[in-house]
């Protein structure tokens, strides 16, 4: 496993007070090789011994400003230092150094890492060296090193590095994709088993270099079962989906996908018949300092039906976002997860920030007496308060519940991943304990080394739902120590929702899961009535 990700084997475990429930339930680590899924986040930048530059006053006589090292037989040569960097973490760099210089001769290398910050250390004779470093701030940085000795400098070389993480940036709702009327890409359906595509970089005011994006996805006019896969142009499909529709849904998912270096992402059409496809933007990542994420207990800012009423047809309701719960007042997006219940007719819902007018595009949609959520991230307002548009004729309740936030003092910088799988109760292979009973849950240790790890993005699919229900995830209170050892307590679930479902349905959601203060978190099946679960991870979000 890959030690920037920490992923540790996952278990679950059914309510013990509940007839029959059984024990804890640990399993084989994940079927996924992270290195691998985060290896495009850790490039290597290379600077070798010949580009190091000497002086012409430490040339020893060849006189010439930035000559390299003297041919052999002459006077004692110059000392040269070749220089191998790569990424190890969202803000880590891990610097390879291979000094060159005549035996018994001490140098000092001071590593100048470009940020103010330096270490210094001695080479006497040929030296090979290796120096770590982690960066306050995302960004690109210039690495010089020097070589120097009691007569002066000897030689420099010196090595540009980008931080493997991204920082986030809002991006004000923009329907980048409609294949209905044409938007970002030819009108039409797309076919079956086939892939459109939608351009990132460089669409209207988002910069090049964009390394992940935060789209709505949805499919729509849909006349048999299928799903949607999104993923990086030019790479290969992952074998995971973002959303999974049945004929006649509209279904909508967040999706949080890297972005190829020609700036486009593929959306893959894996059912049967041809589909609409719609995608909305509301944030992009780069490799430059902006906003990080901060992770919080699930938390609820609004449900209409404690006392507010429904919100109107065409109607609108704001949510104050800043100053509550631990939302600092300079967060400039927050992540939510929104739930539509109790609708009198079929619409959709739009979120949006305040101080301006609702846009075109939507966050989910529902069917009359439908209950459906969907994750959003979303621009605050400059008053610190987002926005709710119902676009049904009649009334909904709402209900909002807050995950996290980006802030430019939060240090949570994001890795995306091309997407795999962490578990699948179907496979017996994998999980031999059968269905996620109802009110039962499933714990999975995923950085409970790794403090550093502050948060994941998982998509969660439940499938097989044999009733109604909803799917809470959130941060476990126990140590890994404490499942080992048995004397676990058992958690309480947050008054908070992830995603619902009927029975027979075959539900989504994207969830940023935050660690809390163990980096276990827990999957909790609100329902009575045994579910399928399948996890995916899609990238992570680390301080350091």
């Amino acid at each position: 496993m890959a030690a920037s990700v920490g992923l540790i084997p996952g278990v679950a475990q059914a309510d013990p007070g509940k007839s029959g429930a059984a024990g804890p339930h640990g399993v084989s680590a994940p079927d996924v090789d992270l290195n691998k899924v985060a290896a495009s986040n850790f490039t290597t930048v290379k600077s070798p011994a010949e580009r190091t530059v000497h002086t012409a006053s430490a040339a020893k006589g060849n006189g010439k400003a930035g000559a390299s090292a003297q041919a052999e037989g002459s006077a004692a040569a110059e000392p040269t230092v070749s220089l191998t960097a790569k990424g190890t973490s969202a803000r880590g760099i891990s610097l390879d150094l291979g000094v060159v210089s005549d035996a018994g001769t001490a140098l000092s290398v001071n590593v100048d890492w470009g940020d103010g910050t330096s270490v210094t250390f001695g080479a006497n004779g040929p030296t090979n060296a290796t120096q770590t470093h982690s960066y306050a701030e995302i960004g690109a940085y210039t690495i010089k090193v020097t070589l120097s000795d009691g007569s002066g400098v000897r030689g420099t070389n010196e090595l540009n590095v980008v931080t493997p993480g991204s920082d986030f940036t809002p991006y004000a709702p923009t329907r980048l994709l409609d294949t209905r009327n044409g938007t970002g890409a030819p009108q039409g359906k797309v076919a079956p088993y086939a892939s459109t595509r939608v351009k990132i970089s460089g669409n209207g005011s988002i910069p090049a270099g964009v390394t992940a994006v935060v789209l709505n996805v949805t499919a729509t006019n849909t006349t048999s079962g299928g799903h949607v896969t999104v993923f990086p142009e030019g790479s290969d499909r992952p074998t995971t989906s973002n959303v999974n529709f049945t004929a006649g849904q509209t279904v909508p998912n967040l999706v949080i996908v890297p972005v190829n270096k020609n700036g486009y992402v593929d959306l893959y059409n894996g059912g049967w018949e041809p589909v609409d496809l719609i995608a909305d933007i509301t944030g992009y990542f780069t490799h430059a300092s902006s906003s990080g994420y901060t992770p919080l207990e699930p938390s609820r800012f609004l449900d209409t039906r404690q006392g507010q009423g429904q919100v109107a047809g065409q109607g609108t309701t704001g949510v104050q976002i800043t100053g509550r719960n631990g939302i600092p007042y300079n967060a400039t997006a927050v992540a939510l997860n929104v739930t539509v219940t109790n609708p009198r007719e079929d619409g959709h819902l739009t979120v949006y920030p305040s101080g301006g007018s609702a846009p075109t595009t939507s966050n989910l949609n529902f069917r009359g007496g439908q209950t459906v959520a969907n994750s959003v991230i979303v621009p605050v307002g400059a008053d610190g308060s987002i926005k709710i548009r119902n676009g049904a004729w009649k009334g909904t309740d709402v209900i909002v519940d807050v995950v996290g936030y980006y802030s430019k003092d939060s240090q949570g910088a994001y890795l995306p991943f091309l997407p795999e799988r962490l578990l699948d109760t179907r496979d017996p292979a994998d999980w031999p304990y059968g269905q996620l009973e109802g009110q039962g849950y499933i714990y999975m240790p995923l950085s409970s080394s790794r403090p550093q790890n502050t948060a994941y993005v998982l998509n969660t699919t439940v499938t097989n739902t044999r009733g109604d229900g909803y799917l809470t995830v959130s941060p476990d209170p126990n140590s890994l120590s404490a499942y080992d050892n048995d004397w676990a307590t058992w958690p309480t679930p947050p008054n908070s929702s992830n995603l619902n479902w009927k029975r027979g349905d075959t539900v989504p959601n994207l969830v940023p899961a935050g660690m809390g203060n163990n980096g276990i978190v827990d999957f909790w099946n609100r329902g009575w009535d045994n579910i399928d679960l399948v996890v995916d991870i899609f990238g992570v979000y680390q301080t350091n």
